[in-house]
């Protein structure tokens, strides 16, 4: 394998990281108090890939098992204990833990335990997750044509 075909042709650099505190505000607060952080959207990135943290509140819960077509998941512990379902059987993935979901691949997470729970998501390619975030939880007030109209949009397949 070699490295990609360039982007960038100029022969000086540019000036254009971007910068994001750690002590920004989330971008978006669940129900029950759980926080997701866009740190990298497939805006920001030019499509190359979409990173989050999330930082999970005890018994949070988390999606059922599902897949994706066209975009590789993976999963990186920050803090606590979060239960991780790699298409065989849940994994208790705790601080540095690392989990890769290719296109296809089964997978499911959760926060079971009774402490709270941070990781990073990371989405390769880039795919506009920010909508998905922001509109999962209001799926169960739709129409079923409406719910499988959202998840095909946003590439998920639910299996249960």
């Amino acid at each position: 394998m070699s490295y990609p075909e360039p982007i960038y042709g100029d022969s000086k650099g540019e000036i254009s990281a971007t910068y994001r505190p750690a002590h920004t505000t989330p971008n978006l607060l669940s129900g029950n108090g759980s926080a997701t952080h866009y740190l990298a959207t497939t805006e920001t990135t030019h499509g190359e890939f979409g990173l989050y943290r999330m930082d999970m509140v005890p018994r949070a819960g988390g999606p059922a098992t599902h897949f994706h077509r066209s975009i590789s998941e993976s999963f990186f512990i920050l803090d606590g204990t979060v239960r991780i379902y790699n298409g065989e059987r849940w994994i208790d993935t705790e601080q540095g833990d690392f989990v890769y979901v290719p296109q296809g691949g089964l997978h499911a997470f959760r926060n079971d335990s009774d402490a709270p729970a941070s990781m990073l998501l990371l989405f390769t390619p880039g795919a506009p997750r920010e909508e998905y975030f922001e509109k999962v939880a209001q799926a169960a007030e739709w129409s079923p044509e409406e719910r499988a109209e959202f998840f095909i949009k946003h590439d998920t397949y639910w299996t249960d």
